[in-house]
């Protein structure tokens, strides 16, 4: 007799659904699962058949304010049979109950998995874009140097503006691993920009990247490259920041794949216009 079991996941458990991620090409981070479960130890949760992990995902909360579905896999011999959408809506009914009345929830879709998040109550805002390019060296700015910790909370205000919560237990920790590095751009009026490039599996990513003009923007991307002289660079952009667009077409970067952005409730009213890089597809 099959039992199925819907239950929180360990750290090792969110360990596990990332190596499967790394298998399907997803290229995560080394550090990944520990910085996302360390966001919300709550936030993630599993499928099991007869005790045996066979899907799961993250259904992060931030502070009950917004919520994040992401890092959703299963394992290939239990696709196509249904299982997948049952732990789908079990996920984001667990979500739900963790959230404040009328609280969002957001996640980044594949093209192909749109109009079943929509038959769920997701509705499109945005297409991401994934961008690749190759490090080399650029000018050094002296406007741009390392985040320290007494930058955090400047670095906590602009993220909250553009990611439109408090994700300070996550943000923090993102900041400071220890296969990334994380560059603030500030000038006479203080702060105008951050970034994060870190290691993955195949290359580096950036992201977030947040400025308050593509000039801010375009140095922090260059001093991103600065860091990995030679190596693949990847940056998810939202297609509705024409200066986003920009940045990319000044760098001759190549798309790879997109995303959707959607959200199930009122989505945030969002600067898009200072958002040049996701942080991340997998929590928001």
């Amino acid at each position: 007799m099959s039992v199925y079991d819907f239950r929180k996941l360990s750290l090792d458990q969110v360990r596990e659904l990332v190596s499967w991620a790394e298998k399907e090409g997803w290229n995560p981070g080394p550090q990944d699962a520990e910085l996302f479960y360390r966001a919300d130890p709550d936030g993630f949760y599993g499928y099991f058949l007869n005790d045996l992990l066979i899907g799961g995902g993250s259904l992060v909360s931030y502070t009950g304010a917004f919520g994040f579905m992401g890092l959703f896999i299963m394992k290939p011999e239990y696709r196509n049979q249904g299982v997948g959408q049952v732990l789908w809506e079990l996920r984001k009914n667990a979500l739900l109950k963790r959230l404040k009345p009328n609280a969002a929830i957001g996640m980044d879709g594949v093209v192909a998995m749109q109009p079943f998040y929509q038959k769920g109550g997701f509705e499109f805002a945005f297409t991401d874009e994934r961008h690749e390019n190759l490090g080399k060296t650029f000018p050094n700015n002296p406007a741009i140097s390392l985040i320290a910790k007494e930058d955090v909370s400047k670095v906590m205000e602009l993220d909250l503006e553009c990611f439109g919560f408090d994700r300070s237990s996550f943000i923090e920790n993102w900041l400071f691993q220890s296969t990334g590095q994380a560059f603030k751009y500030t000038d006479e009026n203080g702060l105008q920009g951050f970034v994060v490039i870190r290691k993955v599996m195949e290359g580096n990513k950036i992201g977030p990247l947040f400025a308050e003009t593509l000039e801010v923007a375009e140095a922090l991307y260059e001093r991103c490259l600065s860091t990995v002289v030679g190596a693949k660079v990847y940056i998810d952009i939202p297609l509705s920041n024409p200066l986003a667009i920009a940045l990319t077409q000044k760098y001759q970067t190549q798309p790879m794949f997109e995303c959707g952005r959607m959200y199930y409730g009122p989505p945030p009213v969002l600067p898009i216009h200072k958002i040049f890089g996701i942080t991340t597809l997998e929590l928001g």
